[in-house]
């Protein structure tokens, strides 16, 4: 699954970990070097940090029990165990069938998972929760996917295809979503678009996701490339980079090449179509690390958890902010949002990348973990994302929004 020979080789390479991480540390040198106009950094602020984040993770994982950051702790909202109920629905199949099924979950879930805004709920009628944000997304769309909403098959509810992906509208969407004029939810056309354009994608990549288009069959991909049972992160998600760059419709588009989430910044300078880009895909990363689980429960061991990065999104980067490692010269105002692909947020977001990276061993040294025990998976899940709600919640409740407010259209963040 290389990139085809039309992507010059140095855009191929920005769809890497690799690339993420060191073209972030570039801009972590530029920042550090004063030469920002927009913000500054206290380092030393990064103890209080880890202090900080270790001690939520002992409150919320006593015994250090820590899952993966993945979607699928948010299937569990509300202490539902919505997944347990699915799967009991696939008795009879086998290990790889199961793995498909949760990778067609897992996919369309977190495409679904961009922020929801502070008015939307979702109402369980089962349960009789209401949740909103995150965990609401998911819900919701957990809920569709065991209703059959993303299979052309009615016989066969519980999986994604690429007709019914290609052919959904933002109506049907918001139906399932519980949408309305009173109940608004962010980006929902944009959502919508997002997955009409994996469907796409999925369909045109037989090579990747089977004939006819199925998420799930890049289990039938990456299996057989794992060696006596064992397969790297990255494959997973060079795999999907590969596949499904071309689906944001955000995304930056370099020489006719579709890049996906790659922003622009002046402290990266080569000589080369790549000059000042600074590669994220986090939702890519998000994803992958939301596949992590599919693979294992088939029994594949996956290696190397630490060559993905941090995610940088408003929860990771907002603590940043909250806890005084990154300064902002200027006063932030919440009532101004600022555009995915402004030089301020792709400066915040390849910070929040670089910085983690040295926040990770700080807490592993007060937990007194090793990175094998303590991969970024579990510093994001113990960890950073739940901290930089609650720091957002104390700073400015109830709501709690990031410090630093964003202009999107619900494919990035």
């Amino acid at each position: 699954m290389t990139p085809p020979q039309s992507v010059p080789p140095e855009l191929a390479a920005l769809r890497s970990p690799a690339a993420v991480r060191a073209r972030s540390h570039q801009v972590l040198d530029y920042v550090q070097a004063g030469r920002s106009p927009h913000f500054t950094l206290d380092l030393a602020a990064l103890d209080a940090v880890a202090d900080y984040v270790a001690g939520v993770t002992r409150q919320d994982y006593p015994g250090l029990d820590i899952p993966y950051h993945s979607r699928w702790r948010h299937f569990d909202a509300g202490g539902v165990a919505r997944w347990q109920a699915l799967a009991g629905r696939l008795e009879g199949v086998d290990a790889a069938e199961r793995a498909r099924t949760m990778i067609d979950l897992a996919v369309v879930s977190v495409l679904l998972d961009a922020g929801a805004g502070d008015a939307w709920r979702y109402h369980e009628e089962d349960t009789g929760l209401t949740i909103g944000r995150s965990e609401g997304l998911a819900v919701a769309s957990v809920n569709m996917f065991a209703a059959g909403g993303f299979s052309t098959d009615p016989s066969q509810p519980l999986r994604a295809d690429a007709a019914v992906l290609v052919a959904l509208d933002a109506g049907t969407l918001g139906r399932f979503f519980q949408v309305s004029e009173e109940n608004p939810l962010v980006g929902l056309a944009g959502r919508a678009a997002l997955l009409n354009r994996l469907g796409a994608a999925v369909a045109a990549r037989p090579d990747i996701f089977g004939p006819g288009g199925r998420p799930g069959r890049l289990y039938d991909t990456l299996a057989p490339q794992a060696r006596i049972g064992r397969l790297p992160a990255e494959a997973i998600l060079k795999a999907l980079l590969d596949g499904l760059s071309i689906i944001w419709p955000s995304g930056l588009e370099v020489a006719g090449v579709a890049l996906g989430d790659v922003g622009r910044h002046p402290a990266v300078r080569v000589d080369d179509l790549s000059d000042q880009l600074v590669p994220f895909h986090k939702l890519s990363q998000w994803l992958t690390y939301s596949l992590l689980e599919p693979f294992e429960a088939s029994g594949l061991a996956i290696t190397e958890l630490d060559a993905l990065t941090a995610l940088p999104e408003y929860r990771n980067g907002g603590l940043l902010i909250d806890l005084g490692v990154i300064m902002p010269r200027a006063p932030l105002d919440p009532a101004v949002k600022h555009r995915v692909e402004s030089e301020m947020v792709v400066e915040w977001r390849a910070l929040t990348v670089a910085l983690m990276d040295g926040l990770a061993d700080r807490v592993r040294e007060r937990l007194g973990l090793d990175a094998s025990e303590f991969p970024l998976a579990k510093l994001l899940q113990g960890g950073t994302w739940t901290a930089g709600r609650r720091i957002a919640a104390e700073r400015r409740p109830p709501a709690g929004p990031p410090p630093l407010a964003i202009d999107a259209d619900g494919t990035v963040f």
